[in-house]
């Protein structure tokens, strides 16, 4: 790269010209740090933390403070962010030198974000291969020959895949004429459903929408000529220079308990980098470490959020599977990647699965680390949280979207900011991370309601129930409530033309809001301080170069959200007992000459013991009952049961002993409402 860059003579920046110079450190440096992003050179990690091995450019003066971010004994993690960066300066280089259109996790992505038509990726695609094209249509042409296919599936889920799927399309088509090349994916299913540009054809010979099983399937009888065109489902092909659209309703589509475990066994899993681009503990998540993708359920059970594209399949048909089928896809794929981490990339997985397959993970004995995306439901109570989080859950992500009620009822999210809050609180009580992810410019949005949202998200910082967020700016699309239906959220499309290539996102115009763009950076700078625990008694105003109005939200909102009991248990609750057998002595007590006798029962938990003292009897009881509460026990007993136990067993007053001190701390010990 630094050869080409220096035989063409390219006048360069300062900045390019700085890592220019440090060339041969570069080229000696970046094996050794990519082996270190794999996990193959641990021991380089005090080197690269210590900011004397590498060559640093522009991106090192926005670094964090190391020390404050990653603490004394983060070295392993800081050495990754240093690295990192040492990656985006050469990212940087690349783009300024040799390819505008280059980035790590994405490649050309301009060319493919609302590209309503498709002339410019047309143009981009006559001409000469860049730098980068033809590194990579070296590698595919290894791939190609070492599989001689008759079918090319790419799947194209984000704008930034589609430049690089169209190269390889057109390089397939020139140089191997008997295979087909097909795309999915993402991009087509939400922005290509209107294609109308025979000109995609000439790169692509099928694009398939939605569920992908049955229409490759169709794909595939094709070209092995055991069907015609008008065979294929939900397909996009050319014929006569004219795009047809072709679905036969006669094929069903797969079941998602049929689709079968994901087979991720040809990925080379010990080449992926682990990456810390931004000190957010979520972001880490994303990038840092190897987590098998599984989903929950098909599709979203809420399914009417207004921002969301709930009119297209892969939202619309919610389907989902059992426990034990999940459990047994998770086992399937340990044995078959070694990697014991998943994360379930539902839209919104629902707690009641959730719950289901925590459990047959603990009956299962299972070891695993696993997250999920969700709706800040009521149902996440502490107790289930507790679940959870001995099942193996690490984090959790949703949506608290914009930070106010009314807003909220209008996006029809279904939660309210203090549900939110008390929902967050019994995840982080329980150990499992919280991300919120945060929306701003939603339409009728006002500057009064925009600053009371941050108000909302720096009390709930301050307050320790989140520990990580990011804010998008909202987004109107075609097949979303408010892009179907613009007028009833009072905005109006800027064009109502439908382009021949890619409708998905649309500008529109929100005449009753705020000009949102304005609080873009305040928002992000706010945030940013609030994960670190810092500027908690900054007032609002210092966060914007403009005036803002003072918020309307009492600075205690959040606290007596999350204050008091909520955990009242209905007697229909099912219980399970995850504690170690107890041990119990029988002592005295005395109170003014009087002296009676008492069950100590002892519970030991990892960190340390929980002491209850209660009546003998009623202890005796207890300590019986305890064990016919683990899981694996069917039918899991409810609270009713319980009673009706004791009470046959001639003791009184069950709701005195059951709903008080102490027996209802258990859950410190491991008893659980379900």
């Amino acid at each position: 790269m630094f050869n080409s860059v220096a035989e063409k003579g390219i006048v360069l920046s300062a900045n390019a010209r700085r890592i220019m110079a440090f060339r041969e450190d570069y080229v000696q440096t970046v094996e050794p740090v990519i082996q270190f992003l794999q996990g193959k050179m641990p021991t380089l990690a005090q080197q690269i933390a210590g900011r004397h091995f590498l060559p640093e450019a522009s991106r090192f003066s926005q670094i964090d403070d190391l020390h404050w971010a990653f603490g004394t004994m983060g070295t392993q993690d800081r050495a990754k962010h240093v690295a990192t960066m040492y990656l985006e300066d050469l990212s940087d280089f690349i783009q300024e030198a040799v390819d505008p259109h280059f980035g790590f996790s994405r490649y050309a992505e301009k060319l493919g974000r609302s590209a309503a038509r498709f002339d410019e990726l047309h143009e981009h695609l006559q001409q000469p291969y860049t730098f980068i094209d033809e590194i990579m249509i070296h590698l595919l042409e290894k791939q190609m020959a070492s599989v001689d296919p008759l079918l090319v599936a790419i799947s194209v889920p984000f704008p930034g895949n589609l430049y690089a799927a169209l190269r390889c399309g057109q390089w397939i088509r020139k140089n191997h004429p008997k295979a087909k090349v097909a795309m999915g994916g993402g991009f087509a299913n939400t922005e290509l459903r209107s294609l109308s540009d025979p000109r995609v054809f000439e790169y692509l010979d099928f694009i398939t929408l939605d569920d992908g099983e049955a229409p490759v399937e169709q794909l595939i009888k094709y070209v092995q000529g055991e069907t015609d065109l008008a065979s294929l489902k939900r397909c996009f092909y050319r014929e006569d220079n004219k795009v047809i659209y072709q679905n036969n309703s006669l094929c069903k589509d797969y079941s998602f308990a049929e689709v079968g475990t994901p087979d991720y066994s040809d990925l080379v899993l010990d080449q992926y980098i682990s990456a810390i681009e931004v000190v957010n503990p979520m972001h880490s998540l994303w990038s840092d470490g190897r987590w098998n993708k599984l989903t929950m359920a098909h599709g979203c059970y809420w399914g009417k959020c207004t921002f969301c594209d709930i009119s297209l399949d892969y939202i619309k048909i919610y389907e989902p599977v059992t426990a034990s089928l999940l459990a047994d896809r998770m086992e399937a794929m340990v044995k078959q990647t070694g990697q014991t981490g998943f994360h379930f990339v539902d839209e919104a997985a629902p707690p009641a699965l959730m719950r289901a397959l925590a459990l047959e993970i603990i009956r299962r004995k299972m070891v695993v680390s696993w997250w999920a995306n969700i709706r800040f439901e009521k149902s996440f109570t502490r107790d289930l949280c507790l679940l959870l989080k001995r099942s193996g859950c690490i984090a959790v992500s949703g949506g608290l979207e914009v930070a106010s009620d009314r807003l909220l009822t209008l996006i029809q999210k279904g939660i309210t900011v203090a549900q939110v809050a008390r929902v967050s609180k019994s995840f982080t009580d329980a150990g499992i991370m919280v991300h919120a992810y945060l929306m701003y410019g939603f339409p009728t949005q006002t500057e009064q309601e925009t600053i009371d949202s941050l108000e909302m998200v720096r009390q709930m910082f301050a307050t320790g129930v989140l520990q990580s967020a990011f804010w998008h700016l909202f987004t109107m699309t075609a097949h979303s409530p408010v892009g179907l239906e613009p007028a009833k959220f009072k905005v109006q499309k800027q064009t109502e033309t439908v382009g021949s290539f890619a409708n998905n996102d649309i500008d529109h115009i929100d005449p009753t809001g705020a000009d949102h763009l304005q609080f873009s950076f305040g928002l992000k700078k706010a945030l940013h301080n609030y994960m670190h625990g810092m500027c908690f008694d900054w007032p609002l105003q210092k966060w914007f170069d403009h005036r803002v109005p003072k918020t309307t939200v009492s600075p205690d909102f959040i606290q007596q959200a999350v204050d008091g009991d909520e955990y009242m248990q209905g007697k229909t609750r099912k219980l399970v007992w995850l504690g170690r057998d107890p041990s119990a002595q029988t002592v005295t007590r005395s109170k003014k000459g009087n002296s009676w006798e008492m069950l100590e029962i002892r519970f030991l938990t990892h960190k340390n013991e929980l002491v209850i003292q209660v009546d003998p009897a009623k202890g005796k009881w207890l300590m019986e009952i305890l064990p016919s509460m683990r899981i694996g026990s069917a039918p899991l007993k409810t609270v009713q049961m319980l009673q009706a136990d004791y009470e046959a067993k001639g003791l009184e007053d069950f709701e005195l002993f059951w709903d008080n001190k102490p027996v209802n701390g258990l859950f410190k010990a491991g008893l659980l409402h379900l």
